[in-house]
């Protein structure tokens, strides 16, 4: 048996639904003897008697009865998918991704990335192993080390600086045990610094980055994190300046065939600004009455 054509099977449903070709031909706008030869054929490719037929109409035949209900079925679940495909978005996507860090940043600034007016959807991403980009599309990467290759358009944006940060109200001291990312999911340069200079003081380790912060905190020891989310937190201060040897620049990263998007362009102009206006955050400079509080903390 060839396969059933489904417009055969929509014809079938509304011939047995009216009782007859006269009704299912006022619903389909096709006519009647057409309607007519097409059940005929069904019948035939199938190999079964879909009706029987009389000057009152047409009546379901048992294995018309059968496939009646095989069509309801069929036009439920046809049924659903056309709601669910009509209750999906629309708007184009546009993905921005970064390590843990980069992304909680802009999870805290999203207002500025994103309004209510714009006719684009905003992913915060966190960032995965990246690899080449010529096939992502829709992604602003925020990556410590510019592509060497790939169909990309990259764009220079903020240096991010490193420091050592303890607990507020610890008292510091060379002393003072270490905390750090765990080997086994450390990645960049800032998340092997403490194992490849203290790893003999370090007592406590986390294979959770997000939490880095919190055991640090908490008074578990000294730690490395970004200026720009170690100065934001008042329970933590600096151990001496910024770590020069971490520092870098952050890259903006796009698929060359995205960033002539108009929703991609104006999400990586806002991105372009919004680490501008925060430029000295990430290169750790302060305010001019914090150094002071800075200086009393000691250097590591």
């Amino acid at each position: 048996m060839s396969e059933v054509d489904w417009s055969d099977l929509q014809l079938f449903f509304h011939v047995a639904a009216e009782g007859g070709l006269a009704g299912a031909a006022s619903i389909t706008g096709i006519s009647a003897p057409t309607i007519g030869r097409r059940m005929l054929a069904l019948e035939r490719s199938m190999g079964r008697t879909l009706f029987i037929r009389s000057q009152q109409g047409y009546r379901l035949a048992p294995d018309g009865t059968v496939l009646f209900e095989h069509v309801q079925t069929i036009r439920r679940t046809t049924a659903d998918i056309t709601r669910w495909h009509g209750d999906a978005f629309t708007l184009p996507i546009v993905s921005v991704a970064g390590n843990i860090w980069l992304s909680g940043f802009i999870a805290d600034n999203l207002a500025e990335l994103r309004t209510k007016d714009d006719d684009f959807r905003l992913c915060c991403k966190l960032l995965s192993a990246i690899g080449d980009l010529t096939h992502r599309h829709s992604m602003i990467a925020l990556l410590h080390d510019a592509p060497k290759s790939g169909n990309v358009a990259v764009r220079k944006s903020v240096d991010v600086t490193y420091a050592v940060y303890r607990a507020a109200d610890s008292n510091g001291g060379a002393e003072q045990p270490w905390v750090s990312i765990g080997t086994e999911v450390a990645t960049a340069e800032p998340e092997k610094w403490v194992f490849r200079h203290h790893e003999n003081q370090i007592h406590t380790w986390t294979n959770a980055p997000d939490i880095l912060h919190r055991l640090i905190a908490s008074g578990a020891g000294r730690g490395v994190l970004p200026t720009f989310v170690g100065d934001a937190l008042p329970a933590l201060v600096r151990d001496g300046d910024p770590i020069e040897a971490l520092t870098h620049p952050l890259w903006l990263v796009v698929n060359d065939d995205d960033r002539h998007r108009p929703e991609m362009r104006l999400a990586l102009d806002r991105l372009v600004a919004l680490f501008k206006r925060h430029e000295d955050r990430f290169a750790g400079r302060l305010p001019s009455e914090t150094p002071a509080v800075l200086r009393s903390a000691g250097r590591s």
